[in-house]
């Protein structure tokens, strides 16, 4: 029997989805990368705003088309939209045969059993439980579905942060962090697999080790993985500014295999906005994280993502933002325009904002961090960066990958031409000779 998957969302699900694919194999079932062979097809979704939600759904439907044009025979959702909606899914979508809850992913091989055995015409098949997310186990073997030379490596599971826009506590539970030896070991075995860059996840990977050791403790598990392999670029994704510990910058900057990069969402800048986002941590506290962490390490990368439109945010509070982002000149910033879902505190808050000015302030902040862009792009050119390539493109003839300042799938390119073909996972100094948009152009050198 073929089994297909779906896997939308970001890292953290994409891992949940590896995990899936493993103990389906080991179940004897063959995966296809063609949904149109497939009997069954897993959807493993996000929910997390309502495009997430969305695209989950469009994915869904296009699915469906192959129950009724093809041989697949089960739909079964996963993730995040089954966590959340569970019971509506099965009556807004009839095409779903089962529909499991994030607790519920080691259930997955017995739900792939359930409805292929078709005992009863019509029935549907659940796993699907509010407590399981705060018990489910953590980590297991998983199918890498990343290039083999990087892979993400999940420290933690849902989040204590309560964030008044945010769904994720209710839908992923409370923060549980997986044991240092266990995190360790798996990092030892993507080396042996080849993996090249370590990229480090969790909802917020600085609050790692609290639960379970009392303290942060992501400076300590950093530092063994950098003894106890040889992996030469560890990256820290979603890092929150109010538990950036003198340990942990002391870390990244002395640490030789941890990169300048930093994820850094801080949302606004505006007391009014940070305290009504019930956001840990004012200006003043954000001002001083990232001005210790450019002392402490002068080349530090740093990617941050901001949230308008939140209701209540006046023009005062967005041009304080604008200001702030000119001034800050980021290396990289998304903007997002907020997202009212049911069952957050903001969902209910007053002075809610148009959806076109949301589009606006969102328009305005990008065009204006483009810029920003740009400019600190233009003054890479004439110097080298070291890069990982990612693969060659036979139409343009040329090569791509990315710096140290670039993180997987949501960063700029570089793109290069050499004398010969390189392999991916190979690292190459390239001298960056243009730059077009968010992306460098460049020619290997070995000098």
């Amino acid at each position: 029997m073929k089994i297909g998957f779906v896997s939308l969302g970001c890292p953290k699900n994409q891992l949940d989805t590896e995990v899936m694919l493993h103990e389906v194999l080991a179940a004897g079932y063959e995966i296809t990368p063609e949904d149109i062979d497939a009997d069954v097809i897993i959807v493993n979704t996000c929910a997390f705003i309502e495009s997430a939600k969305k695209e989950a759904i469009d994915n869904i439907l296009d699915v469906a088309w192959l129950k009724k044009n093809r041989h697949l025979k089960a739909i079964i959702v996963t993730g995040c939209l089954a966590e959340r909606y569970g019971e509506e899914i099965f009556r807004e979508l009839p095409e779903v045969d089962a529909v499991l809850g994030v607790g519920s992913i080691h259930n997955i091989v017995e739900a792939i059993e359930a409805v292929t055995a078709k005992k009863k015409k019509g029935s549907k098949v659940k796993y699907f439980s509010h407590e399981d997310k705060d018990t489910v186990r953590l980590g297991g073997d998983r199918v890498l579905t990343t290039p083999e030379y990087s892979a993400y490596l999940k420290i933690a599971e849902g989040c204590d942060n309560r964030c008044a826009y945010c769904a994720i506590p209710s839908i992923r539970g409370k923060f549980r962090s997986r044991p240092m030896e266990d995190l360790i070991q798996e990092a030892k075995q993507l080396e042996s697999l080849g993996v090249k860059e370590l990229v480090i996840v969790a909802q917020d990977i600085t609050r790692y080790g609290l639960d379970l050791y009392g303290k942060y403790a992501l400076a300590e598990l950093l530092h063994k993985i950098g003894e106890e392999t040889a992996i030469p670029w560890i990256r820290l994704l979603y890092c929150y500014p109010d538990k950036i510990t003198d340990e942990l910058i002391a870390e990244m900057r002395d640490n030789p295999k941890i990169l300048k990069y930093i994820d850094l969402p801080l949302q606004h800048v505006s007391d009014r906005m940070l305290t009504a986002m019930n956001r840990h941590g004012d200006q003043k506290m954000i001002r001083e994280v990232l001005s210790k962490l450019r002392r402490e390490i002068p080349e530090i990368v740093i990617r941050t993502t901001f949230i308008v439109g939140f209701p209540g945010e006046t023009e005062e509070d967005f041009e304080e933002l604008c200001e702030f982002v000119k001034e800050q000149r980021f290396d990289h910033a998304g903007v997002f325009p907020y997202s009212r879902e049911e069952d957050t505190p903001a969902y209910d808050f007053p002075d809610q904002i148009d959806d076109q000015i949301k589009q606006d302030r969102m328009d305005i902040l990008m065009r204006q961090q483009m810029e920003i862009n740009e400019e600190l792009n233009r003054e890479k050119i004439g110097k080298t960066v070291e890069v990982v390539c990612e693969d060659y493109d036979p139409v343009a003839e040329v090569h791509f990958g990315r710096s140290a300042a670039d993180a997987p799938e949501i960063d700029g390119k570089v793109y290069f031409r050499a004398d010969t073909r390189i392999a991916p996972g190979s690292f190459v100094r390239v001298k960056v000779r243009k730059v077009i948009d968010y992306d460098l152009y460049g020619i290997v050198v070995t000098k």
